[in-house]
């Protein structure tokens, strides 16, 4: 009897969804993404071919969460010309889930975009679909069932940061020890339990107890309930890992007006207040727009007969804390208002490599939005004296604010300090010096190495080699970004059979990177990374040029890049948000010029792992 009450819930739901979207009541707006950065699109726009329909079944119809990505999907649906119908149960449970899957293959959908409450439970249904036919693709938490592709937070290395923030704060207030509470949806929550794993891992080491999890179902009351717990029992700090618990730690905090440092996930209206009224120190925000729009494009896509290969995106996080939450999203509209022209000056590393010609895209867009001027002042090559004199010739120029992405931490310093001294503001975009700035745009570089790395091991043990040489094609000695990019890679090789070599460097030169990955492959080598997109390409075209079985990845993602991948010279490139930085950072220099504080925040814009 249970079974058909579940059925007729979600067939209910399955109805409401499909009136709602053929009506055309569906609101088209982009979906917002508050301080948090927009990813890349990944997915090769696809083009519609007869009626498409695509069920996308959440884990609940109530967390903001799931509304936002319903949003993102709803936005790419109206772009291709497809219905998507939302079916969600109301309540996080296995049984209606899969009733939901069930009523997905009963209702003749082509595929099924789902956030799998947890990795088994609804394994089985899905094997169903896809043995009817059904295209599966993964928004936020895969099942253990193959899928087209996935689309999600890398959630363990998001946790950790998490724990990170939550022992500065502590730290701050020279709390060195104590005991810290979790609040947790519950054990079989794959996205939740890995957001703790890394949150545990961030605290190895250091002098806080971390006390036994509790779990709350993802439900605000009950999260409340245990966290108001937590604080009678004197905890310094609580996580929550979910938008329920991370609402209910806010509310608990808020109601005893306890001393404890609350940080959590999601960003619900509701913890947004938490935050900006200091009962949360922040959150880690997910971008559920871009898993919807990205998750029904790829569902489009492998309906119409592309192979996505199941690979595996990641869409990002960023920490919003009360002085980063009034940021807006790149590309979307702003509530910054500039009360005169004023004149930034952006300092890249060099006017050749497309990275930068993208970053300068999006600060220009963004200029023009807010009516401000933005004058790309770069030198021709990686170079500290030229990238010294364009900073000497900003201040001479009058300009305003400085955006720059040093080329290395310490030669461009002297010459931020004058500048500073002189009145200006300085936002650091890609990569930072060491002078204190007012906000800083960029990608968690030493993350998206190790997970670089991680691909190259994945891509060499499906071929069964479990050791060898690899080489590594780096630019410089001093490039922070790039060493930072390098010491993760090298991380992940940590335990393994692999011999890393010595590191050779090119300057960021294509050609001059060639030449070293051609030496590496006549030694012999299994695998080449390149840190940057010079290096990259140099080691594609090594690679293509001797048709060598090596396995090549790299970062940043050029035509030539992509076109090495395409072609099967490089397996894969980590892709940054450069336009993202770009945009994000002129808002800040508005921001900061017109009397606003950032506090000198520093906002992940993400990375993006891009296969053929």
């Amino acid at each position: 009897m249970k079974r058909k009450v579940l059925a007729m819930f979600c067939a209910l739901m399955m109805v409401a969804a499909v009136l709602a979207g053929c009506g055309g009541g569906e609101k088209e707006t982009a979906a917002e993404t508050g301080g948090t950065e927009k990813k890349e699109e990944t997915t090769k726009a696809p083009e519609a071919s007869g009626d498409i329909k695509i069920a996308l079944i959440t884990m609940d119809s109530v967390d903001q969460h799931w509304v936002t990505l319903n949003e993102g999907a709803q936005k790419a649906a109206a772009e291709l010309g497809v219905e998507v119908a939302l079916l969600a149960p109301n309540m996080k449970d296995d049984a209606q889930q899969i009733e939901c899957v069930n009523n997905a293959v009963a209702g003749g959908y082509q595929a099924i975009i789902v956030a799998a409450n947890g990795p088994d439970a609804i394994s089985s249904a899905l094997k169903e679909a896809q043995s009817a036919g059904i295209k599966i693709v993964y928004v936020d938490s895969p099942a253990n069932v193959d899928a087209e592709a996935t689309f999600s937070t890398d959630n363990k290395a998001a946790g950790k940061i998490a724990g990170e923030e939550m022992i500065k704060a502590l730290e701050a207030k020279s709390i060195t020890s104590g005991d810290i509470g979790i609040v947790n949806v519950n054990a079989s929550t794959a996205t939740a339990v890995a957001r703790e794993e890394g949150f545990r891992s961030a605290f190895e080491g250091k002098g806080y107890n971390l006390l036994e999890t509790q779990y709350g179902e993802g439900d605000a009351a009950k999260s409340q309930t245990i966290a108001e717990n937590y604080i009678t029992q004197g905890v310094v700090g609580i996580f929550g890992s979910n938008e329920g618990s991370t609402t209910g730690t806010g509310n608990a905090i808020k109601a005893s007006n306890a001393d404890v440092i609350g940080v959590g996930f999601d960003k619900s209206d509701a913890i947004q207040n938490l935050i900006a009224d200091g009962h949360l120190l922040c959150t880690m925000a997910q971008n559920p727009d871009v898993m919807g729009y990205e998750g029904v494009k790829a569902a489009v896509a492998a309906i119409n007969g592309e192979d996505l290969g199941g690979a595996v995106t990641d869409t990002g996080v960023s920490v919003l804390t009360a002085e980063t939450l009034g940021g807006a999203s790149a590309g979307g509209s702003s509530d910054v208002k500039a009360s005169k022209e004023w004149k930034i000056a952006l300092i890249t590393m060099d006017s050749v490599d497309q990275h930068w010609v993208t970053l300068n895209e999006g600060a220009q867009a963004k200029a023009k939005e807010l009516g401000v001027s933005v004058t790309l002042l770069a030198p021709n090559m990686k170079d500290d004296a030229q990238q010294i004199e364009c900073v000497n010739n900003a201040v001479a120029g009058g300009y305003d604010a400085i955006m720059v992405a040093a080329n290395g931490p310490d030669a461009i310093s002297s010459a931020l300090k004058e500048a500073q001294d002189a009145g200006m503001k300085i936002i650091y975009v890609d990569s930072p010096a060491n002078v204190d700035a007012e906000a800083t745009f960029s990608t968690d570089n030493k993350a998206a190495g190790k997970t670089a790395g991680e691909e190259m091991i994945k891509a060499l043990e499906a071929k069964g080699i479990t050791s060898g040489d690899i080489g590594i094609v780096n630019v410089n000695a001093s490039t922070a970004t790039a060493v930072a990019r390098e010491e993760g890679f090298r991380s992940a090789f940590e335990g393994k059979g692999y011999n890393l070599l010595e590191t050779q460097y090119g300057e960021g030169d294509a050609a001059k990177s060639q030449t070293i990955a051609e030496n590496y492959i006549t030694q012999g080598v299994v695998g080449i990374f390149g840190t940057n997109e010079g290096s990259t390409t140099g080691t594609g075209n090594a690679i293509k040029a001797s048709s060598a079985d090596v396995i090549g990845v790299g970062f940043d993602k050029s035509d030539a890049i992509q076109n090495l991948i395409a072609d099967g010279h490089l397996l894969c490139t980590m892709a940054q948000n450069p336009d993202m930085m770009g945009s994000m950072g002129v808002e800040a220099c508005v921001k900061v010029l017109e009397g606003e504080s950032l506090g000198g925040a520093v906002t992940d814009t993400g990375v993006s792992v891009l296969t053929k």
